[in-house]
């Protein structure tokens, strides 16, 4: 009996059954759900982060959307080059200090907050998200990246230079 035991708690956890597994899994199917809300707009999903945080926030430096969305300067450059050759975001240089690049939205950018109303409800509509089972999984989503950032994983202010 000691034997299978052992055996049994050697063998690896299943894929399946590992949350990183299912949170990565998660992920890549919320990327994908929103591409066809996405498309005819115009956007990926990551410009998409970047215009609600705008919208939401108003102008923003290069290293505070960097925070916010948890990115990178080596994927944000280029993700704003592409918005502002676009026409929807314009990027200026601090008045205060030069080596801050201010984000701001243009008219075309503001006007498309609008045309995107639909896609948030949409994918609340999809994946279920209203009322109390909503406020449950952002608990439990926030509180998984809380633990990943005590335990030394990357947070949304170790971005910022």
């Amino acid at each position: 009996m000691e034997r299978a035991e052992a055996s049994e708690a050697s063998d690896p956890v299943q894929l399946d059954d590992m949350v990183c597994w299912n949170l990565y899994s998660a992920a890549r199917a919320v990327t994908a759900a929103y591409r066809p809300l996405l498309e005819p707009l115009g956007l990926t999903y990551p410009q998409y982060l970047v215009l609600a945080n705008l919208w939401a926030h108003g102008d923003q430096s290069v290293g505070a959307l960097i925070a916010r969305i948890q990115s990178d300067y080596g994927t944000m450059t280029p993700l704003l080059k592409r918005l502002e050759a676009r026409g929807l975001v314009r990027r200026t240089r601090s008045v205060a200090d030069e080596r801050t690049v201010l984000i701001s939205l243009t008219a075309e950018g503001e006007a498309l907050k609008a045309r995107a109303a639909h896609v948030y409800p949409a994918i609340s509509e999809l994946f279920g998200f209203s009322g109390e089972g909503a406020e449950r999984s952002l608990d439990v989503l926030r509180g998984i990246i809380r633990a990943a950032e005590r335990a030394g994983g990357e947070g949304p202010g170790e971005h910022v230079a």
